[in-house]
């Protein structure tokens, strides 16, 4: 596979640190993000990148040379051939790709030439190649949703709607454009039709190239919660450096073993009010957000596990439930803080309920006390759940765990856990604290 990483940035936000440099090749622990991007790339075994190039590019072509080392002007020795496309003048985050429209023969990965990140590459492209799209686009919650892109995909991946920041929103759900995508050449010909891509011009790619997949159903958002982060400005460039330093970075890629707490919802997070059935309904409990964000910064997947029968019983849709989540997601979101995943049990085995829905009446593996979500989400996120976590208020959600083999925080005086504790925010303080002191 090739791979194209956009470098032509310039990096306003950030210029204060150094304007004597392209973004790209600002230093993280002494190296260039773009190298940390090579490097990882020849690690997926990348055939050949080609790098687009603008602002101060020959900076970037000086200390890369043909990524060989064997180029008349020298060069770093990354061991992957690179070449170059030069913008001369500024041609938008996809205008350079009329370059190369004759050349991609095959799906190729395009990565924006700013982040930081380490994924499961051979994950990645097994979902685009499952999903049969134009084009993938990797997702992941992150610690500003209010300021990014929100991408709202169904169950399948299948993109339904795409917000930028100057959309209205309202409750949103925490899954934002990471700047990794998988793109098929058949991309080519659909912005042809178009009118794009006829000659060199400025073109953007969210706007202009993959948010028009969206009408013929041809754009796919593959969800991870590994690590990818943008250097858009000093805050996130120093947070990013600290994660470098402690080994963050390479331990969220997916073919390693993560650890994980599992939240239940009601009581637990937010205030419990009996069966929530508008967005409004739901509040977050004292102290959430930072307990959450806490976790998010030890490098523990969050993942959210709930029962919600009133699917089943007819009294609220998925559509509404998603809504919900939207909420909460949004609120969290406000804090600094996510969720990285959401898994819900519709079902319930008690029939006669006005307006139930028969084929949800059902025993199930998946309604806590029994595991399944927990052992759905450790298969999808390959979770070691003998060093994970479930946090509830309630005897089933200990029982789950215990059944998934986690370790029980027993929330809001619970007994019958391995900890019990007055508050989520009381757990956190003793699971991190622990942690430091191994």
């Amino acid at each position: 596979m090739k791979a194209v990483i956009m470098a032509g940035g310039r990096g306003k936000r950030i210029a204060s640190l150094d304007s004597s440099i392209p973004k790209p090749m600002f230093r993280l622990c002494g190296k260039p993000i773009l190298e940390y991007q090579l490097q990882w790339l020849k690690k997926q075994e990348i055939d050949e990148v080609i790098l687009v190039t603008g602002y101060l590019g020959h900076v970037i072509r000086e200390y890369f040379g043909d990524g060989t080392g064997a180029a008349p002007e020298g060069g770093r020795n990354i061991g992957i051939p690179l070449k170059y496309i030069n913008e001369e003048s500024p041609l938008g985050t996809a205008g350079a790709l009329y370059y190369l429209k004759d050349t991609m023969k095959e799906d190729f990965l395009l990565i924006n030439g700013d982040i930081i990140f380490d994924i499961d590459l051979e994950r990645f492209y097994k979902a685009h190649q499952t999903f049969g799209g134009l084009a993938t686009i990797l997702t992941h919650p992150n610690d500003h949703p209010f300021d990014s892109g929100i991408i709202e995909a169904d169950e399948k991946g299948l993109v339904r709607k795409w917000l930028h920041k100057e959309d209205k929103r309202k409750w949103y759900g925490n899954r934002v454009n990471a700047g990794i995508h998988i793109l098929s050449p058949g991309l080519f010909l659909h912005a042809e039709r178009r009118g794009l891509f006829k000659q060199p011009q400025r073109v953007d790619l969210d706007r202009e190239i993959l948010r028009p997949l969206i009408e013929d159903r041809q754009l796919y958002a593959y969800m991870s919660p590994e690590y990818v982060k943008d250097m858009g400005t000093p805050e996130r460039y120093r947070m990013v450096e600290r994660d470098l330093l402690k080994g963050k970075v390479e331990k969220r890629n997916l073919s390693r073993r993560q650890k994980a707490v599992f939240l239940d919802r009601d009581g637990t997070m937010n205030e419990y009010r009996g069966y929530i059935r508008t967005p409004e309904d739901l509040v977050l409990l004292p102290g959430t957000g930072k307990a959450v964000k806490r976790l998010n910064e030890s490098g523990y997947l969050v993942i959210v596990v709930t029962n919600q029968p009133v699917i089943a019983r007819g009294e609220l849709t998925e559509e509404q439930l998603r809504e919900i989540h939207d909420r909460m997601e949004t609120l969290l979101g406000e804090q600094g803080a996510y969720v990285d995943d959401i898994f819900y049990c519709p079902h319930h085995p008690d029939g006669g309920f006005p307006g139930e829905v028969a084929s949800l009446k059902i025993p199930c593996s998946c309604r806590k006390p029994e595991p399944g979500m927990l052992l759905k989400a450790a298969d999808k996120y390959n979770i070691d759940l003998k060093n994970s976590w479930m946090a509830g208020d309630s005897e089933r959600d200990m029982r789950a765990g215990k059944a998934a083999g986690c370790h029980t925080a027993g929330v809001g005086g619970l007994q019958n856990a391995d900890f019990t504790c007055g508050s989520l925010a009381e757990f956190v303080d003793f699971l991190l604290g622990r942690e430091e002191g191994d």
